[in-house]
């Protein structure tokens, strides 16, 4: 779609610090925190502080695992190319990062964002078999706002910051956490906000980009998100039949009661 690739031999020396920094820290950070899922995929990506992922190698162990594959893109892409590439088993990466003094935040996801924490979870099946059926869903809705609205809500609370309980309690797997030493320490604390997997309530919040989330939604497993297809299918087909377009679904919740 892009025809980019990964040029290793541009890497500098300040990259190779970032991705060295950001990869102790939060391995480091999230030995009792992530997913055993999250970890194995790490493993068997063989991603290490002293290396840059390769992205050659990462499609290697993709096609073994669940056949999907890393596209290059330039950074954010449309949201029509974002899910076209996740439909055809493309997950789209940038292959930049981040500079020293942007290390604990950037509003921009960056290679460490989309490698360390998203590309891991690509070698189990139930994960990317949701986000391929997510991808087609939207699809099919692509020019209303209000649908894809609604399913970047769920991409957000799924993909982006969801929660998973294990038999060793509750673990990351969403990748926006997993970036984040932060967020990482909150969304398991006291004070955050945890509930049971639940597509209408997800459907019908908001999200925030520049602060921690007020709510998380934990599943039991990722055969669940995948369970929830059909659902978040029906959802979405009701909800663009039965709201007004110019209803402000920023202001207030949605009913999917009507």
């Amino acid at each position: 779609m892009y025809n980019l690739q990964q040029d290793y031999s541009k890497y500098t020396q300040e990259d190779l610090l970032v991705w060295k920094l950001l990869f102790q820290r939060q391995k480091v950070l999230l030995q009792n925190m992530a997913s055993k899922e999250f970890f194995k995929g790490l493993d068997e990506m063989n991603f290490s502080e002293d290396k840059i992922a390769d992205f050659n190698y990462v499609n290697q162990v993709l096609a073994k695992t669940t056949g999907w594959q890393i596209e290059v893109v330039p950074g954010l892409i449309p949201d029509k190319d974002f899910f076209e590439l996740l439909a055809d088993k493309k997950f789209p990466s940038s292959t930049w990062l981040r500079k020293l003094e942007n290390l604990d935040y950037l509003e921009e996801p960056d290679m460490f964002h989309d490698c360390f924490a998203h590309m891991p979870l690509l070698t189990e099946q139930f994960f990317v078999d949701y986000l391929q059926a997510l991808s087609k869903i939207a699809l099919k809705h692509i020019d209303d706002a209000l649908a894809i609205e609604l399913i970047g809500r769920i991409y957000w609370f799924t993909v982006e910051f969801g929660l998973i309980k294990e038999k060793e309690g509750i673990r990351i797997y969403g990748a926006g956490i997993l970036s984040s030493s932060g967020e990482s320490i909150f969304c398991l604390s006291d004070k955050a906000n945890r509930q049971p997997f639940d597509i209408k309530t997800i459907m019908g919040k908001h999200y925030y980009k520049d602060h921690f989330q007020d709510r998380y939604y934990v599943i039991n497993s990722y055969k669940d998100l995948f369970d929830a297809i059909p659902e978040i299918d029906k959802l979405i087909e009701n909800a663009v039949a039965r709201i007004p377009h110019e209803k402000n679904i920023y202001a207030t919740p949605l009913d999917f009661n009507l």
